[in-house]
């Protein structure tokens, strides 16, 4: 395609497909900026209120519900390893009576 007596026409040549490659690229990330935008407008508005601030305290709760949780969980590991230590000692209890 290009003529190699006109070395510059090779460099046009060069910078119109990387122009397109840009412009291929750049309309890619739109379109995925506004399906990103799409998606933070149904979080919105997919909550009771639909207003960004009903979000934010929903996200709040749910933060609450989480800490809550987690003390619940740390509290039945607590129960769980005296259950452990339990069942250590009888079983020692076991072994060192029918040792006897």
């Amino acid at each position: 395609m290009s003529n190699p007596a006109r070395p510059d026409l090779a460099a046009f040549e060069e910078l119109q497909f990387l122009i397109y490659q840009v412009g291929e690229e750049l309309s890619g990330f739109r379109k995925r900026a506004l399906q990103a935008e799409q998606r933070l407008k149904a979080i919105a508005t997919g909550v009771p209120g639909g207003s960004p601030l009903v979000a934010e305290e929903r996200v709040a709760q749910l933060e609450a519900e989480n800490a809550r949780l987690r003390e619940r969980l740390a509290a039945a590991e607590v129960q769980t390893v005296k259950m452990l230590d339990q069942v250590r000692f009888l079983r020692q209890q076991h072994v060192l009576e029918g040792e006897a």
